[in-house]
């Protein structure tokens, strides 16, 4: 089992800049099986309904409390919390009590069929675009084979780590590589400095695990 590593190759407050940087990376390792994923975490109910109204066929997830749901039949619980799309939601506001942050995706998408509506009504809300299946070339020059596993890239919406955790005013594209080390050193880490200069970038932090 191998795991990814992904850096950080450009970081703007420009959305529109930010997406479009994003996709020029992507399309270097594009092909015709790749998809795109994407999700937000929405912390208020009023969030909630803005963004199911804009994006019907998106499904949302509520947060649950370790263990609350022992040996309670899977029938039997919220629907909120095992996950529903948006003409599903619950209309009373005492559905969301304990359940915020509410997260709201789309995963496994045609390439270019959401990531704009997603990124429109995203607003201030933290959230990542990531495309995925695609396929970094052979760097010969560099002394690095290319690779399919790990080739994504993602955009961070208003946050500069994978975890989602801490809001940003400005939003990071990141490269994904395979986490490869030897002697406590990332030797896949030049690969990703190749791949950004590909498309006129470069590599501006540490790279980040989940």
């Amino acid at each position: 089992m191998s795991n990814d590593i992904a850096y950080p190759v450009f970081r703007t407050p420009d959305l529109a800049l930010a997406m479009s940087t994003a996709r020029r990376l992507m399309e270097f390792g594009r092909r015709e099986y790749s998809q795109v994923s994407v999700s937000v975490e929405l912390r208020s109910v009023a969030e909630v309904r803005r963004v199911a109204a804009e994006l019907p066929g998106a499904w949302f997830r509520g947060e649950e409390e370790y263990g609350e749901f022992d040996g309670v039949p899977f029938q039997e619980q919220p629907p909120l919390v095992l996950g529903v799309q948006a003409p599903g939601l619950p209309a009373e506001p005492s559905a969301y009590e304990r359940r915020l942050p509410v997260e709201c995706s789309l995963l496994d998408q045609p390439v270019g069929s959401i990531e704009d509506a997603f990124s429109a009504t995203t607003g201030p809300n933290i959230g990542e675009i990531r495309w995925t299946s695609l396929c970094w070339p052979d760097a010969p020059e560099a002394g690095f084979a290319g690779e399919s596993k790990h080739a994504e890239v993602t955009l961070l919406l208003n946050t500069r780590t994978r975890d989602l955790d801490q809001p940003a005013d400005d939003h990071t594209v990141l490269v994904h590589t395979l986490r490869a080390v030897f002697d406590d050193r990332q030797t896949r880490e030049p690969y990703a400095h190749w791949l950004a200069e590909q498309v006129g970038l470069t590599v501006i932090g540490p790279g980040q695990r989940l």
